[in-house]
């Protein structure tokens, strides 16, 4: 017995200590331990647009009898909205057209929005490298144990019936401080870089394009507030020209020379004109509102607007050359190539999932039975995985990745004949608007000719009140038509602009020395 004892005891160690190497190697094996991972809320995707638009005046929203175009500035979604300047000035602001830009380029929440979606691809594009990249940690362990050797199998039988097996053994406890490096490799990872590279890239352009619609969005709106003040100080002339006409009826009525029925008819345009006037001032005042809050202004503040509309028709390149520089310059092309690029990439990598990938793992540290007595262990393995079956999951992949890319390659394709198209009707709108400003021009000089002759030829006794009424609405129509036309014309300006991504080179600077 004396003799059988420690080997029994050899035995029972042996199987024990192999049991232990066996766990680490599976633990080594699996890789980083599993860790909570936080869950992400998904980005807002009301992202809403800008858009330019010429109609014909009897359309609906026309609301001018004479003028033939109809232009408005639609803003939707983030653009249309903004975060507030925390060092907003107090009473009143005076703005050009381009300090007003600046604001929106910084406070417009379509902007802001974009620039998240460039961080949110950053970090896609950092976990995308993660795959490739080593995962070092550290494991601390410490177990105290007992194992019923007889559910693993080890009893005397087990070897012949010659060598004694406890039934149990321990407790016993033992320590680990080990250092842990995992690695991947495969092509799919690759890919997968690529992939992230090229939507970052993707997401940069697209943030390029939402600048483009915020130039636009306040740009088209400053263009439309100045309109309205024009309106505004048109209006006021003709609501004194109205009421010198009231007066001299309102006199020659006293003085016996015409009757009650010019004085009221006179009476009746002035009050008209006055209410023109309210409504004008109103609608001022609101479109002033909305171009504080794309710029990220209170709705309150008093905005002061220091340049007017340019009347000159400027020289544009040819339209060849303007749907070259589209195809070569709009952000949104690019962004959706680069989508596209993203796409093929991700194609790539299912198809990569077929080929064989490596995996990589090592420990070194401490062990022992307790941290006075450990030693030094370490353990490096290697794996080579190669795709046999997988139940069609790899061609599911494959597939969606194909269709995906399919859906890119058509939108992609489809963008460049919209851009082609944007570029075409922007420069139909600013001919129709060249065209029309000629045209009303010379209405506006008529009319004010006619107004004339006809307060004259009241004055004198020949005509009545009913003339000098009708030149009156000619002239208030004239003078609509022609700052309607004016926005028109400039509005479609920075139309072909965007058209041709050149918005934030361009708009900035139309109305200098205005």
């Amino acid at each position: 017995m004396k003799t059988r004892r420690p080997r029994k005891q050899l035995l029972v160690l042996s199987l024990v200590m192999t049991g232990g190497f066996v766990c680490r190697e599976s633990a080594a094996q699996e890789g980083a331990p599993s860790t909570p991972k936080a869950l992400q809320v998904p980005l807002s995707q009301n992202a809403g647009g800008v858009n330019a638009q010429q109609s014909t005046a009897g359309s609906a929203g026309s609301t001018s009898s004479v003028n033939t175009i109809n232009s408005t500035i639609q803003v939707s979604g983030n653009f249309a909205g903004s975060i507030p300047d925390p060092k907003a000035p107090q009473g009143s602001l005076t703005l050009t057209i381009a300090e007003a830009i600046h604001r929106g380029l910084q406070f417009n929440l379509g902007g802001v929005s974009a620039n998240v979606s460039v961080r949110q691809a950053r970090a896609q594009r950092l976990a995308a490298l993660s795959q490739m990249l080593p995962n070092i940690y550290g494991t601390l362990t410490e177990a105290s144990s007992k194992v019923d050797l007889q559910t693993l199998g080890l009893t005397a039988s087990a070897f012949g019936g010659g060598v004694p097996v406890p039934t149990t053994v321990g407790p016993f406890h033992y320590y680990t401080a080990l250092g842990n490096v995992t690695e991947d490799l495969s092509f799919t990872a690759l890919h997968n870089i690529r992939q992230s590279e090229a939507l970052l890239q993707a997401a940069r352009m697209s943030t390029a394009n939402a600048r483009e619609l915020i130039v636009l969005a306040v740009g088209g709106t400053y263009l439309r507030v100045i309109a309205n003040k024009a309106n505004v100080v048109s209006q006021e002339a003709q609501v004194k020209q109205a009421e010198a006409s009231y007066k001299l009826a309102a006199d020659q009525y006293h003085a016996g020379t015409k009757t009650i029925i010019d004085s009221n008819k006179s009476l009746v345009e002035l009050r008209t004109q006055q209410q023109r006037l309210s409504a004008l001032r109103g609608d001022l005042l609101k479109e002033t509102m909305q171009l504080a809050r794309l710029i990220g202004l209170p709705a309150g503040q008093q905005l002061v607007l220091s340049e007017d509309l340019p009347v000159q028709v400027p020289d544009t390149i040819s339209l060849e050359q303007g749907i070259k520089i589209a195809l070569d310059e709009r952000p949104d092309l690019k962004a959706a190539r680069l989508q596209l690029k993203a796409a093929a990439e991700a194609r790539r990598a299912a198809k990569s999932e077929y080929l064989p990938s490596l995996s990589l793992n090592g420990d070194y540290g401490l062990e022992g039975i307790n941290p006075n007595k450990g030693v030094s262990a370490y353990q490096v393995s290697a794996s080579l995985n190669i795709h046999i079956f997988d139940s069609g999951r790899v061609r599911a992949d494959v597939d969606q990745a194909d269709a995906v890319f399919s859906q890119l390659q058509a939108q992609y394709d489809d963008l460049k004949g919209a851009v082609d198209l944007d570029v075409r009707q922007a420069y139909v709108d600013l001919q129709v608007a060249a065209e029309q400003m000629k045209v009303a021009q010379e209405n506006r000089q008529l009319a004010a000719e006619t107004l004339t002759q006809s307060v004259d030829r009241f004055a004198s006794g020949v005509t009545n009140s009913v003339e000098v009424v009708q030149s009156q609405e000619t002239v208030a129509a004239a003078e609509q038509d022609y700052i309607s036309t004016l926005f028109s014309l400039n509005l479609s300006r920075i139309s072909l602009a965007k058209a041709t991504g050149q918005a934030e080179q361009f708009i900035p600077n139309m109305l200098k020395g205005n």
